[in-house]
């Protein structure tokens, strides 16, 4: 099948490649994936955390040159590279425990009959992984699955395939042999993964191809865990302090050239305070510096491909064309998209409406909170939302269409709440007790009192 060659896309220089697996091979990689599950299985929760719990120490031993090959791989600034790699270590041992008592035994008692709750290893979890977190991506999906006691099939994307292999190789010394198993490639291998004989598949991508990936499921009612698009709405409402709310939006729109799922994509903002927000948002917007991720100066790396850059170009163009006025950034440099501020954005454009994945800020002044969340809700995604406000935020945080909502801050909850997606940003959802069980057959056993 050849080899997949990964460019760094800030210069284009090819910095590794790996085999591709060909799709043909798919179904025998699976077979040996499911021959050695039985084993990893039967040695409990407490035995598979003692394998696992070593990958912390792994990946902090080389947190410098992962960092390094991840910057170079997908272009994120590196000191967001080291952060994202970071909190996988630093998280490993609070998730073990999550997980722990996620899946323990429940027993119930209602005087007639007992019952004991068991929450079971589902079998081979197919995992596909996106490129914008892809040391962080992987493990999310990788992790809880071998700690319920699963084997894992993962095809990472096709962009980011040498840190996906890197993370692999670290955890696969903590398990046994084909415990867990890389395929390398791109749609071809995917669709090869979807239908073959696996029990679940976890996805994180595209609100198309996780459609397609139901579809495709529907046939065997396999399982589906499908983490997808967003277009992120924040409210900014008249009492809210607009200098926070301002650097938010800098932050959230332009962090990792806007290649976040989170990202904010609509900006809502109360005419009270709109040409204060847009003054402080022009400001800000300065500070963010572009350039290759491996120069600490820069904040806004390049966008993963020309495809993706081209894409956030043409939104870019069409939203002015159709009346919208740019305030700040909107260059294009080779890979790199300056950060971008526009105004005057309207419901009808195509960058109020499909999802950019790029670093733009897109203002809409509003008369009122009603206005505000008819136009958030206006939207097929429903990933996250963002409300600054003072004594009113709450309440309009309830009343908008997502499954995460954050007050003042961004929709990163506490440890312990599920990651999760309304309307067609998701299905089913990660983390959490109800997360983590998503990975597990749930049994229940009953016997007479």
């Amino acid at each position: 099948m050849g080899t997949l060659r990964s460019k760094n896309p800030a210069t284009g220089e090819v910095i590794g490649e790996v085999a591709v697996t060909a799709p043909a091979d798919i179904p025998a990689i699976v077979a040996r994936a499911r021959a050695a599950q039985p084993a990893w299985a039967a040695l409990g929760l407490e035995g598979r955390a003692e394998k696992l719990r070593p990958l912390a120490k792994l990946i902090r031993d080389q947190l410098a040159e992962l960092a390094s090959l991840l910057t170079r791989e997908m272009g994120k600034p590196l000191r967001e590279a080291k952060g994202e790699i970071q909190s996988v270590a630093d998280g490993l041992e609070h998730e073990l425990g999550e997980i722990a008592a996620a899946l323990a035994p429940e027993e119930l008692d209602d005087g007639r009959t007992r019952s004991t709750i068991f929450h079971d290893p589902f079998g081979v979890c197919a995992a596909i992984t996106p490129w914008n977190f892809p040391l962080a991506m992987p493990h999310w999906m990788i992790f809880p699955a071998l700690a319920a006691g699963n084997a894992v099939v993962i095809k990472p994307s096709e962009e980011t395939p040498l840190i996906a292999q890197a993370y692999a190789d670290l955890v696969r010394q903590c398990v046994p042999d084909d415990i867990l198993i890389v395929v390398h490639g791109d749609e071809a291998q995917g669709k090869a993964l979807v239908l073959s004989d696996v029990d679940l598949i976890a996805f994180t991508g595209s609100r198309a191809a996780g459609k397609h990936i139901m579809a495709a499921a529907a046939g065997s009612l396999k399982r589906v865990i499908l983490e997808l698009g967003g277009k992120d709405p924040l409210v900014v409402l008249p009492d809210a302090d607009v200098d926070k709310a301002a650097s938010f939006a800098a932050r959230n729109s332009f962090r990792n050239a806007g290649q976040v799922c989170v990202s904010t994509e609509r900006i809502y903002v109360d005419r009270a305070i709109a040409d204060r927000f847009l003054a402080k948002l022009v400001d800000e917007t300065k500070a963010w510096k572009t350039g290759d991720g491996l120069d600490e100066s820069t904040k806004v790396g390049p966008m993963i491909n020309d495809r993706q850059r081209d894409h956030v170009v043409r939104q870019i163009e069409d939203a002015v064309a159709h009346g919208a006025k740019l305030v700040a950034g909107g260059a294009k440099r080779g890979a790199f998209i300056e950060p971008t501020v526009l105004t005057n954005v309207d419901a009808a454009m195509d960058i109020s409406k499909e999802e950019t994945f790029g670093p733009v800020a897109c203002v809409t002044v509003v008369d009122g909170a009603d206005e505000a969340v008819r136009l958030a809700n206006d939207s097929p995604y429903g990933l996250g939302a963002v409300v600054f406000g003072g004594a009113s935020a709450t309440e309009v945080a309830r009343r908008l269409t997502a499954g995460m909502v954050g007050i003042n801050q961004g929709v990163y909850g506490a440890r312990g709440t599920p990651w999760v997606g309304a309307r067609e940003s998701g299905y089913s959802f990660h983390s959490s007790r109800d997360g983590h069980r998503n990975f597990t057959q749930t049994r229940v056993l009953s016997r007479p009192r």
